[in-house]
């Protein structure tokens, strides 16, 4: 199951029988960049019962971590880059 999310792509997946896990994706599927340091996706939460749960926690996760400010990261500092 795919969601998407506040420039992310959220996708529910089966890491064990009956454990759903989240992974976090940009929407332009550059990679995520935090401190200097590129996430190509971020795997969040815990193993919950059904996708649905799963993709609920890694919306939770985006706003409890306010990712949205990474979701363009990469293209204003690629922006950046050009003009130096």
């Amino acid at each position: 199951m795919q969601y998407d999310y506040d420039g992310f792509k959220i996708e529910s997946f089966e890491a064990g029988r009956g454990l759903w896990h989240a992974r976090i994706r940009r929407a332009d599927l550059e990679p995520v960049i935090i401190d200097g340091v590129s996430f190509p996706a971020l795997e969040v939460g815990f193993a919950w019962s059904d996708p649905d749960t799963a993709i609920a926690d890694a919306i939770m996760q985006i706003n409890h971590l306010k990712l949205k400010r990474y979701a363009t990261a990469g293209a204003m500092q690629q922006a950046e880059q050009s003009a130096a």
